[in-house]
């Protein structure tokens, strides 16, 4: 009898999903935080070479003082 039990549990244990229904969870889970990684790098080069120009342009211009001069036109 207590073969069959153990005969049971493993049928049942072989048949059950649940553990590979949490290793495609991982698997998607870990691509989409690699995907989001990737995606800040690439975000992240693009905004430091804006910000490079922008700081180059407004370094080269003289800004207007408003209030030494009492307000705006």
């Amino acid at each position: 009898m207590k073969f069959f039990r153990i005969a049971n549990r493993l049928r049942n244990l072989r048949r059950a999903e649940d553990g590979a229904v949490t290793v495609d969870w991982v698997v998607l889970t870990a691509a989409v935080v690699g995907l989001g990684a990737a995606a800040l790098m690439l975000i992240r080069t693009n905004t430091l070479g804006a910000a490079t120009t922008i700081g180059s342009y407004l370094s080269g211009d003289a800004v207007k003082d408003l209030t030494s001069e009492g307000g705006e036109d």
